[in-house]
């Protein structure tokens, strides 16, 4: 590809060396993933450790293959908790969503389901049950970044094909495009998307380099050495199909669907359980409607695009139904982060804001705030999860691997810390709280945030930058030092945390500095790889 990898990246480094951290403990602290110097006090308040393996929960009975069920999550990209009418949008926001509202019927909305700051980390933490920082993923993929899903991953796709299932992904990976990163290379028989390395806004970057005259070549030679469609089959390269244009961006959401379908028919004819990862386009910039929904709704591209990808979760649930599959597959949809908002919101038509609303929540896709890590998600199951059901327990994106691990009887690894929990007994209705109460944001090579219960703990400010009609929230934001003590607010009390009651509640952060120090002892047996950060270059890689 033409796209700029800066020379400067060769001075790419971001953690502290060896030297720092032998003579400076903040420095140590921070390669670990803590950039903040308030003192962390060890109680024995029975949390459960950051790094366990999985909750102790009854096991679902193991399963005939011909009998175990088969597995589609379709993953939709920063549509923010108040877009969809089952979270309080829809219809209200001009964008109905009658097919999501429906699923949300047929089986349980998950209310306090929490995802990583931004899609790189969020999808590198369902893929492997970890956060995304173990595996170097914890800011956006880049061109130009070193940071690559590493061979040693675990994915949810070696889990599924390891427990006899036919595996498929269509969409984005965003995890890296090395050929030990592929999904490929980590337990998919296919693959067809965009470049794994980068996002659905690649469809724009031909036209936008035209714009600006930035590179010397004709539009046919930047038309082919461009971003592409691609496609794998497992252990195998990369093959490009056609380039990745705003016409090919504004209908890839159908091309994806119609693959799913073809995958599941094939495997029904084979007697194969399969699980389908579907993260398709919904919810990203730009929000380029097909013709079909051009005009749907009476917000702009970005309804129009929610209203479009209500439609093919539909088109998911009636194939399932055609086939004779429905009442043994889980459906899941969920959304990877809040909403891609002020940052790229001039990607809409006639001036809408092409951007979501992350509902009575405070942030965006970027930030560590209630509104950027807390999102959609929707499980069907006929006959195990209860229709019309919602869940108040707290739920991670890693949990689904684990969850998933005792529903297929697969076997997790047990040489690295997962920090996904099993749920079974959430989505079995067995358990109200379920088996999480804590969670950690990070932020490239920082921990910036904490969630203990009701409680959000900021370890630094992040905060907006620029002023006026230059104000950027989201991926650009700054993030700053404290005066040595967190932030703490409650947001059952406050959900748009505007009110810091660290003063009044001081106690909180007794249990929220105890998970860092869970977290902080796991990195000792199984240290970190570099953090990710493309703004800081100290002279090397490491």
């Amino acid at each position: 590809m033409i796209w700029i990898k800066a020379a400067l990246l060769d001075g790419f480094h971001s953690y502290v060396s060896a030297d720092d951290q032998r003579n400076s403990p903040e420095g140590a602290v921070k390669s670990h993933g803590l950039m903040s110097s308030v003192s962390r006090r060890v109680v024995a308040l029975g949390l459960p450790a950051v790094a366990a393996l999985s909750s102790v929960v009854a096991p679902v009975a193991a399963q005939p293959a011909s009998q175990k069920p088969n597995v589609v999550f379709i993953l939709a990209d920063n549509v923010g908790y108040g877009d969809l009418g089952c979270y309080g949008g829809g219809e209200l926001r001009g964008a109905p969503t009658p097919r999501l509202d429906q699923l949300a019927r047929e089986g349980m909305r998950l209310t306090q389901f929490l995802v990583e700051p931004a899609c790189t980390p969020s999808r590198a933490a369902l893929m492997t049950g970890q956060y995304s920082i173990r595996n170097g993923l914890s800011l956006i993929a880049i061109e130009g970044s070193p940071n690559t899903l590493p061979a040693s991953a675990f994915t949810m796709g070696q889990l599924f094909k390891g427990a006899g299932y036919a595996t498929a992904i269509y969409g984005k990976w965003h995890l890296g495009g090395e050929p030990q990163s592929l999904p490929t290379a980590h337990g998919f028989d296919e693959f067809y998307g965009i470049p794994p390395d980068i996002s659905w806004d690649a469809a724009t970057y031909v036209s936008t380099v035209q714009l600006t005259h930035s590179v010397a070549a004709t539009p046919a030679e930047l038309l082919a050495r461009g971003p592409q469609i691609v496609e794998a089959t497992a252990g195998g390269a990369l093959r490009t199909v056609k380039p990745f244009t705003p016409e090919v961006r504004a209908n890839i959401d159908y091309e994806l669907v119609d693959k799913s379908i073809d995958f599941m028919r094939r495997q029904k004819v084979d007697g194969k359980p399969f699980f389908v990862y579907l993260p398709f386009s919904m919810g990203h910039v730009p929000n380029l409607p097909s013709a079909q929904f051009k005009g749907r709704s009476r917000i702009g591209n970005y309804g129009d695009k929610i209203m479009e990808g209500d439609y093919h979760v539909g088109q998911i649930l009636d194939s399932l139904r055609e086939l004779g599959l429905d009442d043994n597959t889980i459906v899941v949809f969920a959304s990877d982060n809040g909403p891609y908002g002020q940052t790229a919101r001039e990607f809409g038509n006639d001036g809408t804001p092409d951007m979501g609303s992350s509902g009575p929540f405070r942030g965006e896709l970027g930030e560590a705030s209630e509104g950027a890590i807390r999102t959609a998600a929707i499980i069907r199951w006929p006959g195990n999860v209860q229709p019309s059901t919602a869940s108040y327990a707290m739920f991670s994106i890693m949990d689904f691997m684990p969850t998933f691990a005792n529903i297929v009887g697969a076997t997790m690894p047990t040489d690295r810390p997962i920090d996904g929990v099993d749920q079974i007994d959430v989505l079995l209705g067995k358990s109200a709280a379920g088996h999480r109460e804590n969670l950690l944001s990070f932020i490239g090579a920082d921990l910036v945030a904490a969630r203990w219960k009701q409680w959000r703990i900021y370890f630094t400010d992040v905060h907006p930058t620029g002023d006026g009609p230059q104000r950027q929230p989201g991926i650009f934001s700054a993030s700053a030092r404290m005066a040595g003590y967190p932030k703490v607010y409650n947001i059952e009390m406050d959900p748009h945390e505007d009110l810091i009651v660290g003063g009044l509640f001081s106690w909180v952060s007794d249990p929220a500095l105890k998970q860092v120090d869970e977290y902080l002892e796991t990195v000792k047996k199984y240290p970190n790889p570099p953090a990710p950060n493309i703004t800081q270059f100290h002279g090397g890689r490491g």
